[in-house]
Formats: C-alpha cells, structure tokens, sequence
C-alpha cells in the first residue's frame, strides 16, 4: 500500500535563545494564566496553615511603625518635619517594605525555583514578575491600614494636606516595583554562581533603609551627607509619597526623574543578565 506523508504542524516550537537581547517579553503575556497561578501560589504559601493569615501584614508594620516610635522618636528625638510620628514612620515603613519584600523575594528565583525550572518550559520571569503582584496584596492592606490612621489624626485635628502630586501614586508603585524586580533579577542571576549573596541580601537591604529617609526627613540633612542620601533612587519616591499625602516632604521633579531613570536602567540590565543565565544556570546552581 501506498503510504501517505503528512507534514506535522505544531502550534509553538520552542528555540533555545541565543542572542543577548532574544527575551521576548510577549511570552509573559501569553502564559498570563500560569502568571496569575504563581500570584496565588505566592500569596497563598506564605500565610497557609496560619492563624492570623493575612493579618500578619497589618501586625508587621504596626510593630515596626511603633518600634521606630519608641526609638527614634521618643528616645532619639530624630524631627518628623511637623508630622505625628506614627504617621510619619508608617508611611515609610509602607513603601519601604514593598520595595524590600520585592527585592529580597525575587533574589531567590533561580535558587528557590531550581526544580521546576529544570523540568518543563515556561518563561522564565513569570516567577519574579508573579513575587512583585503578589506583593502589592500587602501593599494595598498595610496602605489602608495607614489611611485609616490618616483619618484618625484628621479627626483629631491634624489637617490633611493632599495635593495634586498624589496623582503620581500609580508612578510611584511601578517604580518600586521596577526597582525591586531589577535589583532582585540582577542578585539572583549573580547567586547561582556566587551563594554568598543569599547570605547579604537582607542584611545589605537594612544598611540600605537607613541610606534612605525611612527614619528621618531629607529636610534634617544638609551639605554632602544631603547630596549622598539622594543618590539613593528610593529617596525621592518616599519623599515624594510623604509630600503627596502628608504635605510634608521634598518634592523635585529633577530627582523624582533621577529615580524614574536608574530604575529603567536597573530594569533593562536585570532582564538582560536574567536571560543571559537562565540558558545554563541549571549547571552551577
């Protein structure tokens, strides 16, 4: 019998990615369901078979906030510009531990991820990109929890002076974001190669929020000491959310643009080197 050829048709053929710059980041959008799958596994695993769940947001930064009240506030005396000192160390305690839990979470990618990675193709950013939304769920209720505040103190007769930079916000959130995945991508490509960044990490992150104005306004600062914390990217997105919001702060667009610039840059070389390693992490790490 006469045998009949048919030509096989495939509906994706995946290539191994040899160039530099071949990251198609389109793939992220195509595997947006086993994004969102990620999300809810990232949320889900860090508060499962807990009591308090999700309530542990709120507890972290209420005994940070009241921490850095007692110490640096009431024992310290370090100024506030004005503000009620729990205001005024919360809503940086809030932003702040967005972008860390960002950067710390997403510096474990390939080493926390080495088992699926190595059995079944996906893209790979999907994991640090899923950390970052996933993140925001504790944003959004550690946000709340300090407008609640906001509005006790409002009712106690503290004026809110909201202003139109609060429209900025959303600019704010993608960049701390952006920094955080960066930063994170770039850590832990290096990681597979060098572990003792894994032991650094978290005690590299807190030098860092004392380089930026957490406990104190950039306003207590003056000469070089002024010009060396502003260099930090994150100076001006916390000055910034403080300004919009407490009405006190420094508000530059020269240095909130700074920021918008170091973070695309950080972004840019973290997906480079993240796709540069993924090819053959799988033998170091």
């Amino acid at each position: 019998m006469e045998q009949v050829k048919t030509q096989e048709t495939w509906d994706e053929i995946i290539k191994p990615k040899n160039r530099l710059f071949d990251i198609h980041l389109w793939e992220l959008w195509k595997y947006r369901d086993l994004l969102m799958l990620f999300v809810r596994r990232d949320f889900v695993s860090v508060y499962k078979q807990t009591i308090l769940g999700p309530s542990w947001y709120l507890l972290q930064a209420l005994f940070t906030t009241i921490t850095f009240t007692l110490i640096f506030g009431k024992v310290a005396k370090l100024p506030t510009d004005g503000v009620p000192l729990v205001l005024f160390y919360m809503a940086g305690i809030v932003c702040w531990g967005y972008f860390s839990q960002c950067l710390i979470k997403t510096s474990n990618t390939f080493v926390n991820n080495a088992s699926i990675f190595g059995k079944v193709y996906f893209p790979r950013l999907t994991v640090p990109v899923s950390i970052i939304i996933s993140n925001l769920v504790g944003f959004g209720i550690q946000l709340l929890m300090f407008i609640g505040f906001l509005v006790y103190y409002y009712f106690q007769g503290m004026p809110i002076n909201l202003n139109t930079t609060l429209l900025l916000f959303p600019l704010l959130i993608v960049l701390m974001a952006g920094m955080g995945l960066g930063f994170g991508i770039i850590i832990s490509s290096l990681t597979t190669k060098y572990r003792d960044l894994q032991y650094l990490i978290a005690f590299g992150v807190q030098l860092l929020m004392y380089a930026t104005p957490v406990i104190y306004p950039l306003s207590s600062l003056g000469g070089k000491l002024r010009t060396a914390v502003l260099l930090n990217p994150m100076t001006s997105i916390l000055e910034t959310f403080k300004y919009s919001i407490l009405g006190k702060g420094t508000f530059s667009w020269n240095y909130l643009s700074y920021s918008c610039i170091f973070t695309l840059i950080t972004l840019f070389i973290g997906v480079l080197l993240f796709n540069k390693v993924e090819k053959s992490f799988m033998d170091t790490v």
